[in-house]
């Protein structure tokens, strides 16, 4: 068995020792210089960006200059940016004209004049500044809990007017930043802003990328071409699991990574050298020899006197065959088995939340009080272990207002593989439909809906704006949906191992009808199994009210809010009956639950902005705000 322990929790103490310590802010994967090694002052340059024409690239639209062996530059048409970083997916520039020992807290919107061409686009992973502005509807606050530093590097001071590049609505790609002069803006500053990090950096990034049509024999035979994201129609290479590099076949491609001797090495380095190994060997057991039997009883009493068996993995051996980057999966803070173990109270059936198909979730608290739900999932054999590290490397990129965070990971020999969520303050959905939460009211209408239009944005944009995209694989209101104390949603559990022969169409379909069970559930309090079929029987007779939750005291309610239940009930009867065979997706359920609490008259405005604030994101937000007739259901690729 080899185990894997993931956690998610509320509040996470970041000085506890782990061994992915060292990585928590490594997000970005380990970039390497380029083949001919070029290097301007501090910065080594990697593939596809070169020094020397004659150094192997794929395009002469990453030939950079470096001046005085120091500064280095690229070079857009008559423009110079100067460059002050590299990212595996981009290079980060400075607004033109901006020396080394000058920085302009703000910048003309005509001074950063490319919008992008053919090989290079302006990235949304940038955050913008603006000033002045006459109108200030394009400001988002959510984006000013970045830390975006000021010109001296130290934390700036709240801009006038933030805006992510990454949110879609007033900005898009192949825009330039003076298209914020229709809001009567006058200056602009720029910092990037890494996904899975809320750390800025200033100046520009640009991602690059090679047009698809002159992609052929692009790739490395062990890499795979991912399309970019803001530069049309193009593409990169990379290397698959377990591999580094740049994945090119004209570049360094893709070799192997693994840790020895508590480092990160690659390639040849990960193979053991025989007689490196006998030498080893003899040194070894030549002074160990006299403590062996020492060590052995201590080892027996030890074990005698542990309450948990342990199994402690060892780390150094832990790439398993030079098979998992664990630079890759292991971006957050290492737990024990201990730990969890302790936090859970032994995984007493007393603290489990759930037990479904996704594994079981049980309910603890962390030695520094911090509040955790731990799902515990088995895996058989490597082939299972190397499939979940790439699920939770895909999990913990993601920052989603609604997505429970993946906060940890731990990996124990002998014991099941464990994934923690985020346990926010108000637990889980369950317990507030069925008043278990010790509340003398249970939730309002307007609350559940607004719970059923989060949980549905969240799924349509795991499953449409996430590439692969992620499918939950067994939605329930127990322990993988919970509430933080704005009763706002907060989806946890997905399933970490699936079964390779299961397709994406398959699996989202079982999400929709999984969530048309939800509906019904949040629609009437109840989760008996007999509820699918007496639903349908009542709503098809129309006795809807029969089957409502008696807190909501249907009769009582105005008539816009009875519509609004029939019309919660008549999508989950849809989703029930259709979600099967793909005539409605998680886009269309979306899109009519956010029009109908959007459209609710007594949520006020601030429910309605933190439903925008879902997508603020996602290019999904332009998709699901169209009108309810309107929206084309993207065709969902396979499955994680």
């Amino acid at each position: 068995m080899l185990p894997l322990l993931l956690v998610w929790f509320t509040l996470v103490s970041l000085n506890q020792p782990g061994i992915c310590l060292q990585h928590r802010q490594q997000l970005q994967p380990v970039l390497l210089p380029n083949g001919c090694d070029d290097k301007c002052g501090r910065l080594h340059i990697p593939f596809p960006f070169h020094l020397n024409t004659s150094c192997a690239s794929v395009s002469n639209a990453f030939h950079l200059s470096c001046l005085n062996s120091t500064t280095l530059y690229l070079h857009i048409g008559i423009q110079s940016y100067r460059v002050l970083d590299f990212f595996s997916d981009g290079i980060l520039v400075d607004f033109p004209g901006t020396g080394i020992s000058t920085c302009r807290q703000y910048n003309g919107l005509n001074s950063f004049n490319f919008a992008g061409n053919d090989y290079l686009g302006i990235s949304d992973d940038n955050v913008i500044g603006l000033y002045d502005c006459e109108d200030s509807s394009l400001c988002k606050a959510d984006c000013e809990t970045n830390e975006l530093p000021d010109c001296d590097g130290n934390r700036g001071g709240a801009l006038a007017c933030c805006y992510p590049l990454s949110d879609h609505s007033n900005w898009h790609s192949g825009d330039g930043f003076s298209s914020f002069a229709k809001f009567g803006c006058r200056g602009v500053s720029s910092w990037v802003v890494p996904r899975g990090t809320n750390s800025g950096k200033r100046g520009v990034k640009l991602e690059w990328a090679i047009p698809r049509n002159k992609s052929q024999g692009l790739c490395a035979s062990n890499a795979v071409m991912v399309s970019a994201t803001t530069v049309e129609a193009g593409v990169r290479c990379s290397c698959q699991d377990g591999l580094v590099g740049d994945g090119f076949a004209n570049g360094l491609g893709c070799f192997k990574s693994c840790i020895k001797e508590g480092q990160e090495a690659y390639g040849g380095e990960c193979d053991n050298s025989p007689k490196r190994t006998q030498r080893k060997l003899v040194i070894v057991a030549g002074v160990l020899a006299p403590v062996f039997i020492l060590a052995s009883l201590l080892l027996f009493l030890c074990v005698l006197k542990r309450p948990v068996k342990s199994g402690a993995f060892d780390i150094d051996q832990a790439h398993y065959h030079s098979t998992i980057s664990f630079r890759k999966a292991c971006r957050t803070r290492l737990f024990s088995y201990r730990e969890l173990d302790g936090a859970t109270r032994g995984f007493d059936d007393g603290q489990k939340l759930v037990d479904g198909t996704n594994g079981t979730i049980h309910a603890g608290v962390l030695g520094d009080g911090s509040h955790v739900a731990v799902q515990k999932v088995q895996c058989e054999n490597e082939r299972d272990l190397i499939h979940v590290l790439s699920r939770i490397e895909l999990l913990s990129a993601v920052l989603h207002r609604n997505l429970a965070r993946l906060l940890g990971c731990c990996i124990e020999s002998g014991y099941t593989l464990m994934v923690g969520y985020e346990y926010p303050a108000n637990g889980t959905l369950e317990e507030h439909l069925h008043n278990n939460s010790g509340q003398e009211f249970g939730l309002d209408w307007y609350k559940r809906l607004s719970i059923a239009a989060e949980t549905a944005s969240i799924l349509a944009y795991l499953q449409c704006e996430i590439s692969p995209p992620i499918f939950h694989h067994g939605l329930k209101s127990s322990g993988y949906i919970f509430l933080d104390v704005d009763f706002s949603v907060k989806v946890a559990g997905f399933a970490l191992l699936c079964s390779s022969s299961t397709t994406g169409l398959h699996v989202q379909k079982n999400d929709v009808y999984d969530f048309g069970l939800l509906l019904l559930e949040i629609i009437s309090g109840s989760k008996h199994s007999d509820m699918p079929s007496l639903a349908l029987q009542k709503i098809k007779s129309g006795k809807l009210e029969e089957i409502v939750d008696p807190s909501l005291y249907y009769h009582e309610q105005p008539i816009f809010r009875r519509e609004q239940i029939e019309i919660v009930a008549d999508i989950a009867t849809r989703c029930l009956l259709f979600g099967g065979d793909g005539k409605i997706g998680m886009v269309d359920v979306a899109k009519e639950l956010f029009h109908l609490a959007k459209e609710s008259t007594d949520g006020g405005s601030k429910k309605g902005s933190a439903l925008e604030e879902t997508f603020s994101n996602s290019s999904l937000l332009q998709m699901i705000s169209m009108s309810p007739d309107s929206v084309h259901v993207p065709r969902i690729a396979g499955p994680v």
